[in-house]
């Protein structure tokens, strides 16, 4: 073994060990792995108990490891000439194998998650049909399926796979297995599930990211590769954004989780989160110091020190990981509630009846909207700074718009609005008619692609990928291509909310905070990629002429119409069996507002038609404007005998054909 492959092994075993460490302080200070006799329940036994900690911090490995080596292919290594480099392709074999792994983990996982639910020894959950049957009923036994095949399509394509779409591909579809897990924990059942749901899912993300990246860096310098300058650079950038979000998302979960402050100091789950706390503060030295002293020595190809501190570093994101493997296996406070269905589906108690006073001011924090809100008004305001600071101008009425369209985000997503909709379809309908046909014309005529290309600078070596680059290769994919396509955006705009709402599918994403959450952005979504299409400021793959615009306008509106007239004429309510339950006593019926729901989207069309009418007059009048000037700047350079001109070269050829005719003459 050479000196290189020693120091890895080196430090592999060191993290190794303070995970594994960390993890059995934490079970044993927890009481996870202590014997509870249950009368009437059955004991799963040391293996399960012990065994279930030690798959689960073997599977969050696998997924640091493989995100992290898809992440350096992808994103973190330079790109000479658009392609990936011999250490890229390393990285992006590397993952194919760790990937395995995170598949083996996963599926170690499921089985003694079931031998710990039913409390059976593993050996028999695997002999009888138990498996399968909590596969099928259960979300942790669903969501670990989905892990496990997620993993096994990355293990494979991570072989094939020799370009940076495909690798940027896959570290989207391990992105994707990260979040199962988190979304069907302790989480989901809290007391308010909606945030400690959301927080946990963005917090797991953003640990792997840079866990991941920090791991495939301190590799990348023990094996004293090419590069390395510009991958810690870009690695300081994306772990301060990352060790942001997880303090942040940290902050929300734990206060979704325990009922009191006190509970910090008076509870087992409380204390293993203040010890998590200090780590997090000392890897954010460790993050302070790397920026201040080692990136500078990376820069002057002086990578020791980094490795040193990288190492120590690594230790210590491995004692996180244990104890935050432990702290899962440890059972939050329990919170003395009364019995309320609508509590425990909704996260809150029924509100007192629907006035407009509390439609505007029963304010409940959607963590993953109010985290939207702040990072698109944050990166939008960092690319005026930007420009500012460089001279340029920025249209004020493109800036304007923007933050009406995030207004409007908050004003139905963070107010009572969103309160009362979960438990009143017409207060849901109001809703959506907003993020779909509001929000996003708003967004559109913001120009956020426009400014990201002019804001954004090029990578510093010719054919690299940077923030510019891909964004500039995503505007130009096939994908975008298809999906901006008129016809197919109108569809998806059209369709969707008829396969929404009169299918079991609306059902469902209400009964589920990550449902609510996935129609929501879909409402948003595909209104944006509408509204691109028909008023777009930024680049897109077609442009329709201003007459074309209309023509789709018209024709798209009237189906809105429809879809509000189909409701109103309804006999029977839609998804029933949640509304049944989620009825307020001070409500109509269920079918009667529905009807009202109906109405609401029958008659809210004729704002955004209104709206996108002015738009697109004030667009097409502008853009005569600008071809008369074009014309007229053409005609001044002919006057001044610049023969290239279009116009001066139809006066030359006029001129011949009056030569050639006095000549004939």
């Amino acid at each position: 073994m050479n000196k290189q492959a020693l120091g890895i092994a080196r430090a592999a075993a060191i993290a190794a060990a303070a995970a594994l460490a960390a993890l059995v302080a934490t079970l044993v200070a927890g009481g996870a792995v202590t014997e509870k006799v249950i009368p009437g329940l059955g004991d799963a036994g040391a293996t399960t108990r012990w065994g279930l900690p030690a798959a689960r911090l073997v599977m969050d490995v696998g997924a640091v490891l493989t995100v992290g080596a898809l992440l350096a292919a992808a994103a973190l290594l330079p790109l000479p000439q658009g392609r990936l480099g011999p250490a890229a392709t390393g990285y992006l074999r590397a993952a194919s194998w760790t990937a395995v792994l995170w598949a083996a983990a996963a599926g170690t996982t499921l089985v003694l998650t079931v031998s710990d639910v039913l409390g059976e020894p593993p050996g028999k959950v695997l002999a009888g049909n138990e498996l399968s049957s909590y596969i099928g009923s259960l979300p942790q036994g669903t969501g670990l399926l989905l892990v496990i095949l997620l993993t096994v399509v990355v293990a494979l394509l991570a072989r094939t796979t020799v370009t940076p779409n495909g690798a940027g591909g896959l570290l989207l579809v391990a992105g994707i297995a990260l979040l199962p897990p988190p979304l069907t924990g302790h989480s989901a059942s809290a007391a308010n599930h909606g945030a400690a749901v959301t927080a946990l899912a963005l917090h797991v993300v953003a640990v792997v990211l840079w866990v991941g990246g920090l791991v495939m860096l301190g590799l990348h310098a023990r094996r004293d590769a090419d590069g390395l300058g510009v991958m810690a650079d870009r690695f300081s950038r994306m772990a301060l954004g990352c060790y942001v979000l997880v303090g942040f998302s940290g902050l929300a979960n734990v206060a979704a989780r325990l009922p009191e402050p006190a509970e910090l100091f008076t509870s087992a789950y409380g204390r293993l989160v203040l010890a998590k706390a200090v780590a997090f503060a000392v890897l954010g030295w460790f993050g302070w110091w790397h920026r201040r002293r080692t990136l500078p020595a990376v820069a002057d190809r002086k990578p020791r020190a980094f490795i040193r501190l990288a190492t120590v570093e690594v230790a210590v994101m491995g004692a996180v990981m244990g104890l935050a493997v432990g702290l899962a296996r440890t059972a939050p406070p329990v919170v003395a509630l009364e019995e309320d269905p609508v509590r425990s589906l909704l996260g809150y108690g029924m509100p007192p009846p629907l006035t407009v006073g509390r439609l505007l001011g029963l304010w409940r924090l959607d963590f993953f909207f109010a985290l939207v809100v702040v990072v698109l008004a944050g990166l939008y305001v960092a690319g005026l700074v930007r420009l500012y600071r460089r001279g340029d101008r920025w249209p004020v009425g493109r800036t304007v718009a923007w933050f009406l369209g995030l207004i409007t985000l908050v004003a139905v997503t963070q107010t009572g609005v969103a309160t009362y909709a979960p438990i009143l379809f017409s207060v849901h309908m109001a809703q959506h008619m907003v993020l779909s046909m509001i929000t996003p014309i708003f967004l559109v005529l913001g120009a956020p692609l426009t400014l990201a290309l002019r804001a954004l600078k090029p990578a510093k070596v010719r054919g690299d990928r940077g923030p510019r680059e891909w964004l500039t290769a995503i505007l130009h994919s096939r994908v975008i291509a298809v999906v901006a396509h008129p016809g197919v955006a109108t569809a998806i705009f059209v369709t969707s909310t008829f396969a929404l709402y009169f299918t079991p599918l609306f059902e469902s994403a209400m009964r589920d905070h990550l449902g609510h959450i996935a129609m929501e952005v879909h409402f948003l979504a595909s209104g944006a990629l509408f509204f691109w299409v028909l008023i777009g400021v930024d680049p897109a793959p077609r442009r329709l002429p201003h007459v074309g615009r209309l023509l789709l306008l018209f024709v798209t509106m009237p189906f809105h119409a429809f879809f509000g007239i189909a409701l109103m004429n309804l006999s029977q309510p839609i998804a029933a069996g949640w509304y049944n339950v989620v009825r307020p006593p001070w409500g109509t019926s269920v079918l009667e507002d529905q009807h009202a729901g109906g109405a609401i989207a029958w008659g809210f069309g004729e704002i955004p038609t209104l709206i996108v009418l002015i738009v697109i007059g004030a667009q097409w009048f502008l853009d005569d404007q600008r071809q008369a000037r074009r014309q007229d700047r053409k005609a001044d350079r002919a006057g001044a005998g610049q023969e290239d001109d279009e116009l001066a070269r139809y006066n030359a050829q006029l001129a011949a054909l009056a030569d050639r005719d006095a000549r004939e003459r």
